[in-house]
């Protein structure tokens, strides 16, 4: 294991990790039914029936999981 050769001071430790920032997740616009959803890229959504009633997971196009 790599062991520091001098102690890091507080100020730096913190500078470092200050860098590390949380981002915005990003967003896609579409369109299902006349209604504009905005969606996470590369995630499975819920298929709803008109009542709203949870049928099933889809991604791609294609059923992944009942819910």
């Amino acid at each position: 294991m790599a062991v520091p050769k001098r102690k890091k001071s507080r100020s730096n430790t913190r500078h470092r990790r200050s860098a590390w920032k949380a981002e915005l997740p990003s967003l896609v616009k579409t369109t299902e039914g006349g209604k504009t959803v905005y969606r996470l890229p590369h995630r499975a959504s819920v298929v709803e029936d008109s009542a709203g009633t949870p049928l099933f997971m889809e991604y791609k196009g294609r059923k992944v999981a009942d819910v």
